[in-house]
C-alpha cells in the first residue's frame, strides 16, 4: 500500500468484494468480517486524521497562517501523488 486515501478506499472494495464473494465459506466468511471491522476501525481513524489536516489547512489558508506556498500545498496525506 502506498498510503494514499485512494489506496485506502481500495482496500476497503477489496475488503467487501470478499465478503460478497458466493464462493466463500462459512468460517472464511467469519475471518473476513472480523479482518473488515478492524480494518474499518483503523480507516476511521485515517479518515478522521487526514479531515483534521485539511481542515487546518483550510484555516491556515483563511487567517493567512505561514507561507503562501506551503498553505496552499496540500498535506501529504490527501496529496494523490499524481500532480
Amino acid at each position: 500500500m502506498k498510503n494514499t486515501l485512494a489506496d485506502l478506499n481500495n482496500y476497503l472494495f477489496e475488503s467487501l468484494e470478499r465478503i460478497l464473494d458466493d464462493n466463500i465459506t462459512a468460517d472464511q466468511l467469519d475471518i473476513e468480517i472480523k479482518r473488515s471491522e478492524a480494518v474499518t476501525s483503523v480507516a476511521r481513524t485515517i479518515i478522521s486524521n487526514s479531515s483534521l489536516a485539511l481542515s487546518a489547512m483550510k484555516h491556515a489558508e483563511e487567517y493567512n497562517i505561514g507561507n503562501v506556498q506551503e498553505r496552499r500545498k496540500l498535506p501529504a496525506m490527501l496529496d494523490s501523488g499524481d500532480a
